[in-house]
């Protein structure tokens, strides 16, 4: 599996021992220029909570055989709008 900047992965232990409970993240970029074994990589990535919005920075190990992408981006929620002000006229 190629994996590029932008991508939204699930990663679980099929990705590395290190993902005991599944998170997923958002690629920021491939650190290509970092040495590692045959079929792994290194990689800079935000972690996403259940909204979608990054919580954290990190730089993580794994195995692109063992990666699920996922094909619906994460959903983030609607800003809000302000609500306007009635203004009485007294």
């Amino acid at each position: 599996m190629l994996i590029r900047s932008g991508d939204v992965l699930r990663l679980s232990r099929a990705a590395s021992v290190q993902f005991v409970r599944p998170i997923t993240v958002r690629v920021i970029r491939v650190l290509t220029d970092w040495h590692t074994y045959d079929g792994w990589v290194w990689i800079d990535a935000y972690v996403l909570d259940a909204a979608g919005d990054a919580v954290s920075r990190r730089t993580l190990f794994l195995r692109p055989a063992g990666v699920g992408r996922l094909t619906a981006p994460v959903r983030r929620p609607a800003a809000r709008r302000p609500v306007p002000r009635r203004v009485s006229a007294s």
